[in-house]
């Protein structure tokens, strides 16, 4: 096997966190090389010795500055770029407590509350970093989730 086919047989682990306040859900904007910046949900990779809990708690506060809560775990959302890449997405709902004075991440252009038709017309303009994106918001919507004692960290 080569080594490129090596690097892509890697199965990423990443988590990602639907927070919602009233009707806007927490987004983070990025800029990833293209002409147009792109939004996620807060997220990002578990690493060595992380769980997927503590580590969308470390995102979260990275990436946007708020301390949250976790609610629900939503499951694991499995990925496949078309470059190959296979990603394990561990999806998170969190209600948001205090918003820290800590700096954002550089990678983070800017952070939004949006409403659900805002995110459905960056869908349609093919700005969200994934189509995990808006599946994840639709699901923590009708309510598909879990509790979080499935996942033993």
């Amino acid at each position: 096997m080569s080594s490129e086919m090596i690097k892509n047989a890697i199965i990423r682990s990443t988590v990602a966190c639907v927070i919602q306040r009233n009707d806007h859900f927490l987004m983070v904007e990025e800029a990833r090389g293209g002409r147009q910046t792109v939004f996620n949900q807060p997220a990002g990779h578990v690493e060595p010795g992380e769980g997927p809990m503590a580590a969308i708690l470390r995102e979260v506060q990275e990436e946007t500055a708020w301390q949250v809560t976790l609610t629900d775990y939503l499951g694991l959302y499995v990925f496949h770029t078309p470059e190959g890449l296979t990603f394990h997405s561990h999806g998170f709902i969190a209600t948001p407590d205090v918003m820290l004075s800590s700096p954002i991440d550089s990678d983070i252009t800017a952070t939004h509350w949006l409403t659900l038709n805002d995110i459905k017309a960056l869908s349609d303009a093919g700005r969200l970093r994934s189509p995990l994106v808006l599946k994840r918001i639709e699901h923590a919507i009708n309510g598909r989730c879990y509790p979080l004692t499935v996942i033993h960290e």
